[in-house]
């Protein structure tokens, strides 16, 4: 469904260009981290007593990889969406904005990474 109006459909454009698919991708991806989010808290409460192995155990389960997979992956998109809407909006200087944006970027990556290659080290037992 496209949400332009008839002269941006025409241009091309809508009202910044990429502004709805980005309203769209924020409010998907907060929506996914509402149940991941309670899972994964209810499953570590439950869990508070376990030992190393227990933990790991529980990690390496497919269907809570998978879920850990997918929990990583929504948060660190949604925080780089929330963060890149903070600094576009308050953030004036063109090479300061350039620069932070970058910066969340590259860190939001590295992050998703290092958590992503964390849950499938424990998986696939390395």
């Amino acid at each position: 469904m496209d949400r332009r109006s008839p002269l941006a459909r025409v241009r091309g454009l809508g009202s910044a260009k990429e502004g709805v698919g980005h309203w769209w991708a924020q409010r998907l991806t907060a929506l996914a981290l509402i149940p991941l989010s309670l899972w994964f808290v209810i499953s570590v409460v439950a869990h508070s007593g376990a030992d190393h192995e227990a933990m790991r155990d529980w990690v390496g389960s497919p269907l809570v990889a998978g879920l850990l997979i997918l929990l990583i992956v929504s948060t660190f998109y949604h925080v780089y969406l929330g963060l890149q809407v903070v600094i576009e909006d308050y953030v004036h200087s063109e090479i300061v904005k350039i620069a932070s944006l970058i910066a969340i970027k590259g860190l939001a990556i590295l992050l998703a990474v290092v958590a992503l290659l964390s849950v499938m080290s424990i998986l696939f037992g390395g």
